[in-house]
């Protein structure tokens, strides 16, 4: 199971970020796809792939609303050029791009068309625009491996459609194995229904996690995160009776207390208010034992990689590149071996 690691750019220092989590041994760098609240993604990948020559790297998540299907896929073979082929289109509903310009996530069947679309154009197909025949015309002029489509799927349906459609599922839904499990079942399944090999997708999940010897000091500075990652189960349309019961208590108070004002932020008071528990539940958080035996939890559920969310918005910056150097330095050779 690989590990790699969502961090938002600093403006300027998306080349330095990049060479890090290459130097670290992480094996994907993800850049937030959010533009009010981070510089532009495309172009800061495109800076990180200037300078590096083996980590994978992509958008943590773009979505289907902010951006035409074949914008997306024009920048993501843009990037799989300049990269060597070493990109992923990672795409979502949308979440803080989306609520930045006062729209809503994308509604399943418009996400599925989308999906749908952005694949044909980066398959080098021919996508219907309304009897518009439109597609990637400068494809033709290189020679690249077509580029991985990853969906950030939470609920039942996305995650059904991510099966029908995707490359990569990077499963929004938590730490916990048992959850997670019922997750990938999901995928499984659905997959089948639409006829394609279980095989020939690719597992994973987003995990929020701080490495520290004090769990009190780590689950702090992840909650933040957790609250924003674990709102997801919470959209509207989401049957929470379904739920784990952990999962299902903090989704309905993060259904109504949730501040977008506040997004990510450890010291919003909608993160504050999750219970110690909720957090040891959702998340990974405490000394480098506690950490590596739950992500080896994860492991034995075959999966084929681990988006590490390493903290919230603001926490203290010791206790952020802490945290990241304990993920290098003991938490990845661990899994390794």
């Amino acid at each position: 199971m690989e590990l790699g690691i969502l961090m938002p750019p600093l403006p300027g220092r998306a080349t330095n970020l990049a060479r890090l989590a290459e130097s670290l041994g992480f094996a994907t760098l993800l850049f937030p796809d959010s533009q009010n609240m981070a510089p532009e993604v495309w172009g800061q990948l495109m800076l990180a792939a200037t300078a590096t020559t083996k980590i994978r790297l992509g958008p943590g998540v773009s979505n289907s609303v902010t951006r035409d299907p074949a914008v997306t896929a024009s920048a993501a073979l843009s990037l799989q050029v300049q990269s060597g082929g070493r990109a992923l289109c990672g795409i979502g509903r949308g979440d803080s791009s989306v609520q930045r310009i006062g729209k809503q996530p994308d509604r399943l069947a418009s996400f599925e068309r989308y999906l749908a679309s952005l694949q044909t154009y980066l398959s080098g197909g021919t996508v219907d625009r309304d009897g518009f025949a439109s597609r990637i015309e400068w494809l033709r002029a290189v020679n690249v491996p077509k580029v991985p489509v990853e969906v950030a799927a939470t609920g039942v349906r996305v995650i059904e459609l991510a099966a029908r459609h995707a490359d990569r599922i990077a499963f929004a839904v938590g730490a916990n194995s048992e959850h997670l499990a019922g997750a990938i079942d999901i995928a499984r399944t659905a997959a089948q229904a639409a006829g394609r090999d279980p095989a020939a997708l690719r597992f994973g999940a987003f995990v929020n996690c701080v490495v520290h010897a004090d769990r009190a000091v780590a689950r702090d500075a992840a909650r933040g995160a957790v609250a924003t990652f674990a709102r997801f189960s919470a959209f509207a349309g989401s049957k929470l009776a379904r739920l784990p019961l952990p999962l299902q208590n903090a989704a309905r108070f993060l259904r109504e207390h949730y501040d977008m004002r506040h997004h990510t932020e450890a010291s919003a008071e909608h993160a504050r208010a999750l219970e110690d528990t909720f957090i040891d539940w959702y998340a990974i958080t405490g000394p480098p034992e506690i950490v590596i035996a739950r992500f080896k939890q994860l492991a034995a559920l075959n999966l084929d990689f681990c988006h590490v969310v390493p903290g919230s918005a603001n926490i203290p910056r010791d206790v952020a590149v802490a945290s990241i150097r304990s993920l290098a330095n003991e938490v990845l050779p661990a899994l390794a071996g």
